[in-house]
Parts: C-alpha cells; structure tokens; sequence
C-alpha cells in the first residue's frame, strides 16, 4: 500500500522555525546532541523488547550511525531501532504542542538557554532546523508487516509523507545542512561536538564521512572527484566506569578514566564512587585533585550526564559549593536531558542529590582518615581547603568533619579538633577559663612573634590557606569558650591573659619620660604607645594590631560588608618593654638627639618584623643603621 499525505503540523502558529533558530542559535551544536541521543533511545528501546519477548526478529548489532556528506552537504543520524509507522510519524513528529507563538516570543525573549526552550516545548527533533533548512526522515517499523515510511519537511509548517525507500528496521534522519551552518559540514567539528556529548552513550556511534574529495584533482569537466567511504569509526566508549560496580574495577581502572577526562593532570588524591537507586537514581565517580593556586581554572569539571548523555559543567546547583573544585562524573537519569536553570534550582531531587554527594564525601574522608591516618595527613595540604570550606558552609558536614579536619602547627604536628583542645588547654587557659588558639598566617614575616609565643609554651597553629578567615570564625563561633588570636595581634605574654604579671622595673615618672621620648620619635599615624613590664629577654619594642580591628579590616578588604571599619584608619599599640636594658640605656642618656635615635631604631626594628616599613623610610634605617654601627 502506498502512503501519501500532505498536511501541517499542529501548531498554532504560522511558522515556528525562524523562532527556533532565532533563540537557539547560540547553542545549535546541540541538534547532534538531541539526535543522537534520539537515535539511542530507539536503539535501546528494541533492544528492551526483545529481552521481554515482545519482539523475535534479529536484532543484529544495535549501534547509531553519524555520516557526513560534505558533497551532498547532509548530515545523517541513522539507528536500527524501533522505526516508526506513518501513524507513529504524525504522532512523535508533527503534533508539536504550542500555546500560541507570540506567548512563546514574548515568554523567551531574553532566554539564554537552550535547554528550557526545548525541554519545556519538546522541541529535541525540531532541533534539527537550527542547522537545515530541508530534513527528511527514512524509516522503517519493526512492526510485522509495516510499510516503510518517508517524512519531509523544508522548514515551514508543510510536510509530506510518502513511501518510503528503507529495507532495514530503523531510522535514518537526514539534515540537508544550511548556508550559515556550512560549519558543521567539516568532520573535526562533527567530531569535537560528538566527543562533547556523545563519548559515553550506551550505544555503539560509529562516525565517518560518506565521500571524500580525490587527491588527483577534478575530472573533464573541472568538477572536483570524489570517492566513497564506509562509516567504521565507533567513537565511544559504551560502558564508562560509573556504569560498573566498584567491586570489578581496580585504582588503575579510575586513573585510566581521570586520564581519559583530563588528560594532561596529575594524578588525583583519591575518589570517590557514587552508586544509589533510591529516593533517586544517581551514578557517578568524583576525583579530589591536586589543588593549583588558580582555583577558578579547576573549577567547572565535574560532567553531569543523563544517562550517559553529557547534559552540562556547570553543576553549581547538584554539587555542594565547597565540592566545586571536584573533578569527575555525574549521571542521573532522574535530571532530563533538557535540563534547564530553574530546574536544577528547584527540583527536589536535585537537591536530594546535592545531601547525598555531601554525606558520600564527608563518609569516605572518614573512612580515609580512620583506615590510614598517616596517608590521610600527608595528603592535607590538598584536602583540607575542601574539608573546611565544608565546615564553613555545611552545617550537617561539620558534625561529621570535626571528627577528621586537621589542625596544623608551625612544627608541621597534625591534630582533631578536641586533640588539639586536650593538647594546649593546660597552658592556653585563660583567667576567664577560655582556651585561646594561637595562630599564623605568615610564618615567615611573622616568625619573631612565633619565637616570642614558644618561648612562653604557646603553640601556633598555621592558618594560612584561603579559606581560613572563614574557618577561624566558625571556629569561634562552634568550639564552647574557645577563641583564636594571631600571634602578632598582641605581644606574647600579652595574647592569653593569665593572672599573674611581669612588674616594670622603671617608676612611673620613668614611664612618663619614656613615652614621651617614643612618641616624639614616630612619625607614622596611628601608633599608640603604652609602656608595659615584659620579659628583659623580650623585644624593647612590639608594634601590633588588636585582633578584633585587625579582623574586621580583613573582612572589610574581602567585601565582608564591614565598611565601617574599612574606612577607618589603621591604629596600632606600640608596647615598650620597661624591662628592656635598652629602655634603661635611653633613661641615661643626656643627649636628646641620641634618645630619638635610638628610639626611631627600636620601632623601626619592630616595625620591619611586621612589614611595615618601606620606601623612604627603611632607606633611613638602613642609613641610620649603617651609622650606628
């Protein structure tokens, strides 16, 4: 029986096309995304009759076939799947449903993606039209005694369906490509979008191109001479590692696939598995790589696919923020091929899925931690910006990290949260019952404040990593009666406040004398000088910043919405050492002029261990030094 029929599609406007490539053009790379992944589904879904019984014909080798045909300027996506009747055609094909074209104008008109244009309207074959202005569909039914059918369509809403010339069951879908999409008729770029999205589809893709221009030039009539070659390069891999289970897979296994990912990185710390079927379904392998200094270039590599589909990276909304840094594999079926923004935003398995990759990690670094803590520590410096980015952000991942963060001191010791808390709390108590950490952020600058602090049996702690600030805070605000204070924010036998003291030796008339002689010599705005009685084997002079202002300036300059404090000019104590035998030398000295000198030395001495003296001024240092000598 022949089949011939004319008609429209149904839909409610004059002609849909022009919108489609209006608003898609950006993304129309994806037209092969959406065939392909069509074409797959026909494939897997003859294959799941068979399996029940419901189909007995010979399946052959289910497989998708890509051809280009730069001399025809086609491109074609053939499977031997399902097929379609000209019933099922009028059906999947031409009852595109659409509320009214100048609701979809109006509705879109500033939509930037792809993804929810085509997911909300079904639009995944009408994709198609970004890239052809003729598209023409051969099949052929797996249905007994079907009658193969031939649809085609030239981009307006009139199409014909005629027999059709296909022998095998299956579909071929041919795009009679466009002159402003001539782009796509070159195999390296058919070939880059394909190794974009269709590398891990669960069915065979074999691509090739259909003629190929002849080397030996053009025939008699200076026309160019082709030949024709056969499409045999599959160019996927069908079972990707997150689609086995871990039992049948060795380390070598999951850093072949990393290599396979992100060719030229180092090898990754350690990974971690994702495999669960309920309240969702979610596949996946996540890589904790080695951290750069460049974070922003490390972020964005984790794939999300939908059933073996690459969808997107940029999975801000499934993966916890602090994970961001990850590398690897996401795959849900439960997250539509047309994923949009708002989707990822409000969907509740999404967020499901963003708990559980949570829970996935906190579990492994614990178990990490517990099976092997010597390995675990080596491997700190690159785990713990994400552990304690976590502990920052994620409340339900602090109770499970304060069991394995690390606290790292200046001797490079590693310690638990309440390790640490058992270790200093006999000598860093103080008279309020608060324990107080000891910190650097710059060892080297502040190393004769460090000295100063374990001199007194302090230990520092080094909190140096860009994280930091923050942990410090949630540190505080977490730990009961606990604070932290930088090891330069006060002089040492000042940063933990016992109840016993260090008397000065000099009257308070010698004090008075002393300050003002300090005062006269310096010069930078700001510094507030007090004489205080310290250890004779202390500095004479320490210059420090309180660290509650020094905290907040900090959090200021990174746009922590302390304004105030930013705008507030920078004051600091400048504490003389009464007890200092260069206090008693300056108290000795007649001679004015030898007093300031000696005083502009000292605290210029104590404003080098801090940084802060530059420019013209440490010129005169190095001049007065020089003189001194």
């Amino acid at each position: 029986m022949s089949i011939e029929e004319k008609g429209s599609i149904s839909i409610h406007t004059e002609n849909i096309f022009p919108i489609i490539k209006k608003f898609l053009y950006s993304d129309n790379e994806i037209f092969l995304r959406e065939l392909a992944s069509n074409a797959v589904d026909a494939v897997q879904k003859i294959k799941r009759l068979a399996a029940l019984g419901q189909y007995n014909g010979e399946l052959g080798n289910p497989q998708v076939e890509i051809a280009l045909d730069e001399e025809k300027k086609t491109i074609t996506i053939s499977d031997n799947g399902l097929g379609m009747t000209a019933e099922e055609i009028k059906k999947y094909i031409n009852q595109v449903a659409f509320s009214g074209a100048s609701e979809f104008v109006e509705k879109f008109k500033d939509a930037k993606d792809a993804n929810e244009i085509i997911g909300k309207f079904g639009l995944g074959f009408y994709s198609a039209f970004m890239v052809a202005d003729l598209v023409e569909i051969q099949t052929l039914s797996y249905q007994d005694g079907a009658e193969p059918a031939r649809w085609v369509c030239d981009g307006s809403t009139t199409y014909e369906i005629t027999a059709g010339s296909r022998t095998t069951r299956g579909t071929d879908i041919i795009l009679h490509v466009n002159e402003e999409s001539k782009e796509f008729l070159s195999k390296h770029k058919l070939e880059e979008i394909l190794d974009k999205y269709g590398k891990f589809l669960p069915v065979p893709i074999k691509f090739g191109t259909k003629t190929e221009q002849l080397e030996d030039g053009v025939d008699e009539e200076g026309k160019a001479k082709f030949k024709s070659v056969e499409v045999d390069n599959i160019i996927n891999t069908t079972n990707p590692i997150w689609t086995k289970a871990p039992a049948d897979l060795s380390d070598q296994d999951y850093l072949d696939f990393y290599k396979q990912l992100y060719p030229f990185s180092e090898d990754p710390l350690f990974w971690i598995h994702l495999n669960v079927d309920y309240p969702f379904n979610l596949t996946g392998v996540l890589y904790f790589p080695k951290l750069k200094n460049d974070f922003e270039m490390q972020r964005n590599k984790i794939k999300l696919f939908s059933r073996q589909v690459f969808i997107t990276d940029e999975v801000k909304d499934i993966v916890p923020e602090f994970l961001m840094l990850l590398h690897g594999v996401i795959d849900s079926p439960d997250i539509p091929l047309n994923v949009s923004r708002s989707f990822l935003q409000a969907d509740s398995n999404v967020k499901k899925i963003n708990s559980y990759i949570t829970k996935k990690v906190a579990d492994k670094l614990g178990e990490l931690f517990n099976k092997d803590r010597k390995s675990y520590e080596e491997k700190w410096s690159d785990i713990g910006l994400f552990v304690k980015y976590g502990m920052v952000s994620e409340e339900k991942f602090y109770d499970k990290a304060k069991n394995f963060a690390l606290l790292t001191n200046t001797k490079n010791e590693n310690f638990t949260l309440e390790e640490y808390s058992e270790k200093v709390k006999g000598y860093q108590t103080d008279k309020n019952g608060q324990l107080v950490y000891i910190y650097t952020n710059d060892p080297a600058k502040q190393d004769s404040f460090i000295q100063s602090a374990n001199k007194k049996g302090y230990d520092v702690l080094l909190m140096n990593s860009p994280i930091d600030n923050h942990f410090i805070q949630s540190l505080e605000q977490k730990l009961e009666k606990t604070a932290l204070k930088r090891v330069d924010s006060s002089v040492a036998s000042k940063l933990i406040e016992k109840d016993e003291s260090t008397e000065s030796v000099l009257t308070e008339e010698q004090s008075k004398t002393i300050q003002s002689v300090f005062e006269k010599a310096i010069t930078k705005p700001g510094m507030h000088v007090e004489v205080v009685g310290l250890n004779p084997d202390e500095l004479p002079v320490t210059v420090t910043m309180d660290e509650f202002m020094r905290r907040m300036k900090d959090m200021s300059a990174m746009g922590g919405g302390m304004s105030f404090y930013g705008s507030m000019p920078d004051s600091y104590k400048v504490a003389i050492n009464g007890n200092h035998k260069l206090i008693s030398r300056i108290l000795k000295t007649e001679n004015e002029e030898e007093q300031t000198t000696l005083a502009k030395q000292a605290v210029d001495l104590a404003l080098l261990t801090q940084g802060m003296l530059t420019g013209a001024e440490l010129t005169e240092f190095v001049s007065r030094s020089v003189e001194l000598i």
